[in-house]
């Protein structure tokens, strides 16, 4: 039987890939110390997801390690030995980042690197995804000239009406901390492609959502946002008159595009990975939709200014990843995932 080793086992994410892939008859063993409930507090707990994996796949492993702790990795991996590695364990907020700035680079930069090497030291065939970030692109993204709708921002400038491509550039331009550690961690896991030949990719998400998402005010905007509403709670808008843009991909789509790229893996890849054009949405378009299913209406407070390095529009040009893997395709509208999302949330605050 295969093994897949999943960090951050109980995020959005690994949560999604332990269960694909479970189902797919492979053996899973997820790492997680719970570190969002040190980030982000009670509502960032995510106990009750790893007791979901631990009740609804057999023999799943879990492994209550910090992937800061390179002894301790190194002997995981040697242990395990796993035949594919996600990792998608990170500190997720750009806004966090600032206050926790050595915490942010030990758990993006180096607790990758810690995992980049135990691969090569003791797997070296086994394929290696690594969960990374449109942050990448720091705020450049916003020098493209852009047009102002009645609900949102598009671009302006014709060669962006697919979105962001993977050759947009990475540096020269405002990040956040979180966009540069998650960067150092980008080129690192293409270097040790390059460089090593180890099977690896980063996938630069937009907003990765679903239903299993413990959003809060700094991190998951979509789920955050459903909560507030489901609550009668205001939900903040920081700058850009709430007309900024995100795609949004569920996260099965996420695991689907992951177990393409295991069976048949690359070098030092990159790839955007999100809803793209035809899939995206703005703030105010979010909360209409939502209104519109929950019959509330949205309550919310407006800050006259964005969050630093804040992209005005993002969306993924997916060309690159259809052309290499065109057996794959985002298969979950936003419509439908607003749905699992209130359908989840309203179960979760019963």
């Amino acid at each position: 039987m295969s093994k897949l080793l999943v960090t951050g086992s109980s995020g959005l994410i690994g949560s999604e890939v332990c269960l694909h892939f479970s189902n797919l008859g492979w053996q899973i063993h997820g790492l997680d110390n719970n570190s969002r409930a040190a980030f982000f507090g009670a509502q960032g707990d995510t106990r009750w997801n790893q007791q979901r994996l631990q009740a609804q796949i057999k023999g799943f492993v879990h492994h209550e390690l910090d992937i800061r702790d390179r002894s301790g990795i190194l002997d995981l991996s040697e242990s395990i030995r796993p035949d594919a590695i996600v990792h998608a364990a990170a500190q997720p907020s750009h806004d966090l980042a600032a206050k926790i700035p050595f915490d942010d680079f030990d758990i993006n930069a180096v607790g990758t690197l810690n995992l980049l090497e135990a691969t090569r030291q003791f797997t070296p065939e086994a394929p290696f995804v690594y969960l990374s970030t449109n942050k990448v692109y720091g705020d450049a993204p916003n020098e493209i000239p852009m047009v102002e709708l009645e609900t949102r921002w598009d671009y302006g400038d014709p060669n962006y009406q697919q979105g962001i491509p993977e050759s947009f550039r990475i540096d020269q331009s405002k990040h956040s901390l979180f966009g540069v550690s998650k960067l150092a961690a980008d080129i690192m896991v293409q270097e040790y492609g390059r460089y090593f030949g180890l099977k690896t990719c980063c996938l630069r998400g937009g907003c990765l959502t679903g239903p299993n998402h413990a959003g809060v005010e700094l991190h998951g905007f979509l789920s955050y946002l459903v909560r507030c509403n489901l609550e009668c709670r205001p939900y903040k808008v920081f700058g850009y008159k709430g007309k900024q843009v995100r795609d949004n991909i569920h996260s099965y789509d996420v695991a689907r595009f992951i177990e393409e790229f295991i069976q048949t893996p690359r070098c030092g890849e990159v790839y955007n990975l999100g809803g793209g054009k035809d899939n995206n949405c703005s703030i105010l378009e979010a909360f209409a939709r939502v209104t519109a299913i929950t019959g509330k209406k949205m309550q919310y407070d407006y800050v006259d200014r964005n969050r630093d390095g804040d992209h005005i529009c993002y969306y993924s040009d997916l060309r690159k990843i259809k052309e290499h893997y065109p057996q794959w395709s985002v298969t979950q509208s936003i419509e439908s995932i607003i749905v699992e999302i209130v359908d989840a949330w309203s179960d979760r605050l019963r």
